[in-house]
């Protein structure tokens, strides 16, 4: 969509100024940024000069960045400035430097209730004066993510950059040409059309004729129109051969930058290819020839691609189109060679090479995280936490899960990494499920992604998130403020969207130290490798005695010493930080279905709650209990209370005193409703009917209400006040059954 800034402006005479800056070739990939940098920087600089325009319009071809900004005024207004000095009974040497600062006399400056004030006024300037100096500062200040510098002023750092060698500009204020000039390049009115079609000059009138001038010469100067050209033809083109175009928007709007006037044309590669697996077909000519593919009635890929000319050919686009063939055939057979390549390598081969591979400099190869992985995945299937999945097979999976990392097509394409394991996990024979797992492991990516529902897959996709995320903890790798290194936020959600959606129940405390131990273990065995192989002192410094070097069980003894030892010391410092963590990850996820942050504090701050399965549960049952009367006056109640026992420095965990007197019938119903509602909630939670937990807790609702209308806590007598107090903790204690309801907002 176009860039578009700015306000209303009422009154005076207007007129639109417009802007383009032509260069050799921007690349797409920069061209929509660039528009609204150009819109920032210029509203900016308008702004600092006291003008506004009622719109700000941007466009971009891969030729010309232009702007128009609508509805400026032709100049500025004038504007009275006033700046505070010092007081009147102020030493002669304070008035002194505020004359020296402003510029000013004495009697010049304006004296308002014993304060001197420096009025000046400032008259107003023409707005093409204005521009004049906006234009250079802007063109200057152009924040390109990648810049250079061109021709014998390049020998100097102070020469102007820009994207691509910048080679006219168009500066017009209404009619009138905006004597600009930067670097040599002159404002004027003319520009150029198309490359091919018109290569010639065009002298713009105004802001008003620019696009319908451009595309008379075949530059469409609108990028959204651009796009919706191609979008729309090529899907009328697949249509006609009887496809479907497999829709593409990032591809749209890339070729929508790499064109001035596009022309989408089909054509047709050779069928065998698509022994080739639809993926990489569909990749090969997404990444390197920016083509789209289609699909047949059946849902398969069909043998058609659709090139987008950035011309009109005489002969209908018919050798465009054969061009485009011959190259993407040449990618094709590229792919078909990686792929048949690959599938002579079994990819228990592949994995023996992941060694070579550094994960972490502290966490080892990918091999070791392999390792880790499959013993995971193994005891995720094995205890049953997810449910159907085979032990073996969840470990088979795992150990093949990153083989294709070493590939020539995940070489090529790395985006296929996970994918194209899958392919060749099935084409060597393993297990469906297992080559389904290997295939699907990375799932879900993101937001939004589907989440695998096959059991070994769920075990291995977990099992690789949840490694990743406590590997990175265990060595205080953890994410801060805005800086996530190693995507660990992502792997977080998503170990959570696998974790909720499938009901997995599991320890948070199980999975620390099922991974911690796996890190230190594998640590100890790369310290005791090194020390082994290397001389004596070497050893020594490890911490290990000179005659135990060779003995066995040199290496668990190691891995607790010297560089082990530092690691746990590491593993203890990061850890702690995992579960708060996940809490933070569970609340963003949540929020989306309506869930309040604050209850999830509530339940978590008990402590021994660390089955998110659980904790959920617990959650959405407080919330439901919180929206209605009960839990809205239990609540209060329980505010109430609490508050006085803090008042009163009453400690939870206090011996509760039984009443020596015979209490009031207010006092003896809430004891009464305790001894019911107390039993009654914890049976409830045992049986994780959290539902019916609350409503144990809401039949304290009245008692409560009650004693709190007819009892007095700090009553003259100690023994009746110490017996009271006594009551509220209990009242405490059997809603901190459920939750920390001080943890509850409202």
């Amino acid at each position: 969509m176009r860039s578009v800034y700015g306000e209303e402006r009422v009154g005076g005479v207007m007129t639109d100024f417009l802007l383009e800056l032509r260069s050799e070739e921007i690349p797409a990939r920069m061209q929509d940024k660039a528009r609204d940098d150009l819109a920032r920087l210029f509203t900016a600089e308008l702004s600092r000069a006291g003008l506004s325009a009622s719109a700000v319009v941007t466009f971009a071809t891969p030729r010309r960045l232009a702007l128009i900004a609508r509805g400026l005024p032709l100049a500025t207004d004038a504007v009275s400035e006033e700046v505070k000095g010092p007081r009147a009974s102020a030493p002669p040497q304070a008035l002194e430097g505020f004359l020296r600062k402003t510029g000013l006399t004495r009697d010049q400056l304006v004296e308002r209730d014993g304060v001197f004030f420096a009025v000046t006024s400032k008259p107003g300037r023409a707005t093409a004066d204005v521009l004049v100096e906006a234009i250079p500062a802007i063109i200057r200040a152009f924040p390109w993510p990648k810049s250079m510098r061109w021709g014998a002023a390049s020998a100097s750092t102070e020469s102007l950059r820009w994207v691509r060698p910048l080679h006219g500009i168009v500066a017009l204020l209404g009619e009138e040409i905006v004597p600009v000039e930067i670097a040599g390049v002159t404002a004027g009115a003319a520009t150029l059309g198309h490359r091919f079609h018109h290569p010639g000059q065009i002298t713009i009138g105004s802001a008003t004729d620019y696009e319908e001038k451009l595309r008379a010469c075949h530059v469409i100067v609108d990028q959204d129109v651009r796009a919706a050209t191609i979008r729309d033809t090529a899907d009328r083109l697949a249509g006609e051969a009887g496809l479907e175009l497999i829709a593409d928007e990032g591809l749209v709007r890339e070729n929508a930058g790499l064109t001035e006037w596009p022309v989408p044309l089909l054509g047709r590669f050779d069928e065998a290819f698509l022994d080739v697996p639809p993926e990489v077909i569909q990749l090969t000519a997404r990444v390197n020839q920016k083509y789209f593919v289609c699909r047949d009635t059946s849902g398969k890929l069909a043998n058609a691609f659709i090139c987008t000319a950035n011309i009109e050919a005489s002969d209908g686009g018919a050798r465009i189109v054969e061009g485009n063939r011959k190259v993407l055939a040449a990618r094709l057979s590229d792919a078909r060679f990686f792929y048949d390549t690959d599938l002579k390598v079994p990819l228990e081969d592949q994995v023996a090479k992941l060694d070579r591979i550094v994960f972490h400099e502290k966490l080892g190869t990918v091999a070791d995280k392999v390792d880790r992985v499959a013993r995971l995945a193994r005891w995720l299937a094995a205890e049953g936490i997810v449910p159907g999945a085979d032990p073996d097979h969840a470990e088979r999976a795992a150990r093949l899960a990153k083989a294709d990392l070493v590939t020539g097509m995940v070489g090529e394409f790395p985006e296929l990494q996970g994918l194209m394991g899958g392919y060749y996990a099935a084409a060597q024979g393993e297990d469906p499920a297992v080559a389904e797992a290997v295939r699907d492991h990375y799932k879900p990516v993101g937001q939004g992604d589907e989440v695998p529902s096959a059991p070994v897959t769920v075990a291995v996709s977990l099992a690789d998130k949840l490694d990743t995320l406590l590997a990175f903890f265990s060595i205080n790798e953890a994410p801060t403020g805005s800086k996530d290194p190693f995507a660990l936020r992502r792997a977080a959600l998503a170990s959570l969207a696998l974790i909720t959606t499938h009901g997995l129940r599991l320890s948070l405390e199980a999975i620390m130290q099922q991974v911690g131990g796996a890190v230190i273990e594998q640590h100890g065995r790369r310290v005791a490798s090194r020390a082994v192989t290397q001389d004596l002192a070497a050893a020594e410094r490890l911490g290990a005695p000179a005659d135990f070097v060779h003995e066995e069980g040199y290496e668990r003894k190691v891995s607790f010493e010297g560089e082990g030892a530092a690691l746990v010391s590491l593993m203890e410092e990061g850890l702690p930080k995992f579960s708060p963590f996940i809490l933070d990850r569970l609340k963003v996820q949540q929020r989306e279905a309506g869930i309040r942050h604050d209850l999830i504090d509530a339940v978590f701050a008990l402590g021994g709650e660390d089955d998110l399965v659980r904790l959920l549960a617990r959650v959405r049952a407080l919330q439901a209990f919180v929206g209605t009367p009960d839990g809205t006056n239990l609540l209060a109640g329980y505010k109430r209370a609490a508050n006085i026992l803090k008042k009163e420095g009453y400690q939870s965990g206090n011996t509760p005193v039984a009443p020596s007197y015979s209490p009031e019938p207010d006092e003896a119903a809430l004891h009464s409703a305790l001894d019911t509602a107390e039993p009654a909630a914890v049976a409830a939670i045992e049986r994780e009917d959290f539902e019916r937990a609350m409503a144990a807790l809401a039949s304290l609702r009245a008692p409560i209400d009650s004693f709190f209308d007819t009892v007095t806590v700090n009553d003259p007598d100690p023994a009746k006040r110490e017996s009271r107090l006594a009551l509220l903790e209990r009242v405490r204690a059997a809603v901190h059954q459920v939750a920390d309801f001080s943890r509850i907002e409202g």
